[in-house]
């Protein structure tokens, strides 16, 4: 026990001076946490959505680079030469390594959450079920880690090895890319990954019914995990000069492979391929909660004021007619703007008044600060709405929104989509309710579109 506790105590003095270690444990997921705040800042709550995803980017950087980093550049100096003198066998200075990752897995988790804090999200649901779930998936992507470790005869080998499993993880695992995006044959490929496990299992005690709604998940990381530890704890190297291609013992790599296929196949025969969010949504949809403006009424349209609304040859609120033809440059700039929207985040957020909101700004904003694509933009964005619901549920949203114009967040700056220059809410707001006016009197035959 003592060599155990001296193992461990040590093991988190080296990691502080491993300079690429810190890099892969704290800075690498903090640069995610950015470059996902950039792309997801317009959502009610940033980055609550998408804590799975970081968290689980985090314990990969952490896990699968950082772990076997240190572990390889250590055995290289021949420090592990030097823990064969502690009196521990080989199994205590494996689980005395594997606990100093876990602590620092946590710090960097830790670290990732209180940033997300910081710039806007709102504590997760239910924290402790979120330690619990943090802990499976640390486990799971340790016993990875030893494996490659193991498996690696210097640090270059560590870079590609990580590289091999890191980016399909990333692309097709679930990881970051959202599974429910993915085609069918990725989501089956995925089940064999741990990636996705781990991103449902954060993402369900951050927003979701905590872990007692993804206990397949966690089972599924445990099982990787033991099997990964087994592995690496066979295959375990202390001298430098042991080079894996010399070494005994390479049968139990296939535990580690076992581990990921019976995960896969348990996934496959229990129906389990599909992403939980999306059964909770299909669920959820079955059975939805009533939204404020599906009480809109006829009698609600019938109050907008559409009789004082500001011509669409006007200066204010304005609407290209249909004799009115873009010339060949504008033509082109709008087409690069249509094809931004395709991947805006902010046109795809689930709750349809915002997303509503947020694509009616596409037509506000560009009017209040005098974008030459102002006449333009409010026919492309009405063809968008006209496309994305049914009418009579887009009348209702409308009809909310023009009588209810405090309501909601607006955009002021549009850069993200080509449409340069910055206004003011107030500005905004009011535009806003002149063009939610105006698709009414569209959609309700007041006006010919």
């Amino acid at each position: 026990m003592s060599g155990f506790f001296q193992h461990f105590t040590m093991s988190l003095r080296l990691h502080r001076r491993n300079r690429m270690a810190l890099v892969y444990g704290y800075l690498f997921p903090l640069i995610f946490l950015g470059a996902f705040w950039v792309l997801y800042r317009h959502e009610s709550v940033p980055l609550l959505q998408h804590m799975g995803e970081l968290l689980t980017v985090s314990v990969l950087g952490g896990a699968c680079f950082g772990l076997p980093t240190t572990l390889v550049s250590e055995r290289e100096r021949g420090v592990w030469r030097r823990y064969r003198l502690l009196p521990a066998g080989t199994w205590s200075v494996v689980l005395s390594t594997v606990l100093a990752r876990y602590v620092l897995l946590l710090t960097a988790g830790l670290l990732q959450l209180g940033v997300a804090l910081a710039v806007g999200m709102t504590l997760p649901a239910h924290p402790l079920d979120l330690l619990v779930a943090f802990t499976f998936v640390a486990g799971a992507f340790i016993g990875l880690g030893l494996v490659i470790a193991m498996l690696a005869d210097n640090v270059p080998a560590v870079q590609a090895l990580g590289q091999c499993i890191f980016l399909p993880m990333l692309i097709i695992g679930g990881v970051a890319v959202p599974l429910a995006s993915l085609p069918p044959w990725a989501q089956h490929v995925a089940a064999f990954f741990p990636g996705r496990y781990a991103v449902e299992a954060l993402q369900a005690c951050v927003t979701g019914p905590g872990w007692s709604g993804v206990r397949f998940d966690l089972a599924a990381l445990a099982v990787i995990g033991v099997a990964g530890a087994i592995a690496g704890a066979k295959l375990f190297r202390w001298e430098s000069g042991q080079r894996f291609a010399a070494v005994g013992g390479k049968p139990w790599l296939a535990a580690a492979l076992a581990g990921w296929a019976l995960v896969g196949a348990a996934a496959e025969w229990r129906g389990h391929v599909a992403p939980v969010a999306v059964e909770a949504d299909r669920a959820r949809l079955a059975a939805p909660a009533q939204q404020p403006w599906e009480t809109v009424t006829d009698d609600d349209v019938a109050r907008l004021d559409f009789a004082n609304l500001p011509p669409d040859y006007g200066v204010v609120a304005p609407i290209a007619g249909p004799d009115e033809k873009p010339s060949e440059d504008m033509d082109r700039q709008l087409g690069q703007i249509e094809s931004r929207l395709a991947t805006w985040p902010a046109g795809r957020v689930a709750d349809l008044r915002q997303r509503t909101l947020n694509l009616l700004c596409l037509a506000a904003l560009p009017d209040l600060v005098q974008n030459p694509v102002e006449r333009w933009m409010p026919g492309i964005v009405f063809d968008r709405l006209e496309l994305s619901m049914p009418r009579r549920q887009l009348v209702q949203i409308l009809t909310w929104i023009a009588l209810h114009p405090e309501e909601g967040q607006v955009l002021v700056d549009l850069s993200a989509v080509g449409i340069h220059g910055v206004g003011t809410e107030a500005g905004v707001r009011e535009r806003v309710r002149w063009y939610a006016i105006k698709f009414v009197a569209r959609l309700t035959g007041r006006v010919e579109p």
